[in-house]
């Protein structure tokens, strides 16, 4: 007899089956995944080099914060997205 766990992990994978990845859509993602995490961190040294030259200004620091968040934010759905897309085969 199944558990309910058990149970509900079939109905699950009925709705969306698992995708299986290759060895070489594997390392595209690896590399997709090192690109967007070395521009993630060029933003942030970047960024929160200006905030600290910003440190007077409590208006342009909360500005620059939020830039940052924003462009670490679009960063991570454009990565997400070429993921996707490796993940698709197209």
């Amino acid at each position: 007899m199944k558990s309910a766990y058990e149970i509900a992990m079939s109905r699950l994978d009925a709705k969306t089956p698992s995708v299986k990845v290759t060895a070489a859509q594997k390392a595209e993602l690896a590399e997709i995944d090192n690109l967007f995490t070395a521009r993630v961190a060029e933003r942030k040294v970047f960024l929160e080099g200006e905030i600290r030259n910003a440190a007077g200004d409590p208006l342009a620091e909360e500005q620059l914060r939020r830039q940052l968040a924003g462009e670490i934010a679009r960063l991570e759905e454009e990565r997400e997205a070429k993921k996707d897309r490796v993940r698709r085969g197209a």
